[in-house]
């Protein structure tokens, strides 16, 4: 079986095993997969009541994996997640001696559940999970299991008793995905499923030897050098400290604009997803694709843009807009030339 065939089935078999619970939201489900197999953490935003949750669980039994659910609340320490080192008497000997107590974090897919609920402090924890996949205890360092992701939820509108996610941490999530409302007949099928006694059984249809072995072989998929610097051209239009090349509605509403993280995340992203969709190769659909949960929580807008409601998104649409996907377009236009040169 090709390369591009053991990603396709997996997928297929994900998919199939996620229906019998979850109804539509397949480019939510895709981007999660993309996250899963490029070695990426996700951020899913909604409103309470679309399944973000039970969308994240359900996914974690099709992968035979060890799952572990947190739910983030403003009390919750890092020793809550990391573990603690506690006294073990040895009976035989009568000695005392320190014992490393695992917490939830020591799985391969953790759910965080309303993330944005727990203080500084516990992120802190998190942030050094996601990033060395280890934590540290006192003085000893514990390394995580592989693989490792964390896939977070987060409600945008209750405010009240949450603590927003440093940008730092931001950073490390692969992608944000907006998880929105369904479709009448997809909201029609969900209280059909829950409102009767029809059960559903969940098989795994992936290991975690199998899943590492599909982060490889993500990795190897080609990129052309015009891919990259589309992602590159994509990404540099976002700084506003460039001297030259900047669209003036960046200069206008961004505060701050993304960093190297984003286009490593957008050319990986590219890989898996077009492995995923049956081609060996990125192309620059792929990088369109993925351009709004890659960059939706790397931008920072400014006041301006929040008082007009300019979104990230839609500055993300503008810049895919002015932004040439044929390569002569691309190196020959003066604009992107003085961003290349910077």
């Amino acid at each position: 079986m090709s390369h591009t065939s053991k990603l396709q089935t997996a997928r297929k078999k994900v998919l199939e095993q996620l229906s019998h619970v979850i109804v539509g939201q397949t480019d939510v489900i895709d981007e999660l997969l993309i996250s899963v197999f490029a070695q990426g953490h996700c951020l899913l935003e909604g409103v309470p009541g679309l399944a973000k949750t039970l969308m994240v669980s359900t996914l974690a039994q099709t992968l035979d994996l060890r799952f572990s659910r947190i739910q983030f609340t403003p009390d919750l320490m890092p020793a809550d997640i990391t573990g603690i080192d506690i006294i073990e008497e040895n009976r035989s000997t009568g000695s005392r001696d320190y014992r490393f107590l695992e917490g939830p974090l020591f799985a391969n897919v953790i759910l965080a559940d309303e993330i944005n609920r727990t203080p500084p402090k516990t992120q802190s924890a998190l942030l050094e999970a996601m990033q060395e996949h280890r934590v540290t205890v006192g003085r000893n360092r514990h390394p995580l299991p592989k693989p490792f992701f964390v896939l977070a939820t987060q409600n945008p509108i209750e405010q009240e008793g949450t603590y927003p996610l440093p940008e730092a941490q931001q950073d490390r999530f692969m992608f944000k995905v907006f998880v929105k409302y369904p479709t009448f007949e997809e909201e029609f099928e969900i209280v059909r499923k829950t409102t009767s006694l029809e059960e559903t059984n969940i098989q795994p249809v992936l290991t975690a030897a199998e899943i590492i072995e599909l982060q490889k072989i993500v990795r190897q998929v080609p990129t052309g050098e015009h891919i990259m610097r589309y992602a590159l051209a994509l990404i540099r239009q976002t700084r506003v400290d460039q001297k030259e090349g900047i669209p003036e509605i960046v200069r206008q509403y961004v505060a701050w604009g993304a960093g190297p993280r984003a286009v490593q995340y957008l050319v990986l992203g590219g890989k898996a997803r077009a492995i995923l969709y049956g081609r060996p190769h990125v192309i620059c659909e792929d990088i369109q694709a993925l351009a709004k949960p890659v960059l939706r929580h790397r931008l920072v807008m400014n006041f301006l843009a929040e008082s007009d409601g300019f979104s990230a998104d839609r500055l993300v649409d503008k810049l895919l807009e002015e932004t040439p996907t044929k390569e002569d377009d691309l190196i020959r236009d003066p604009r992107f030339q003085s961003l290349f040169a910077a």
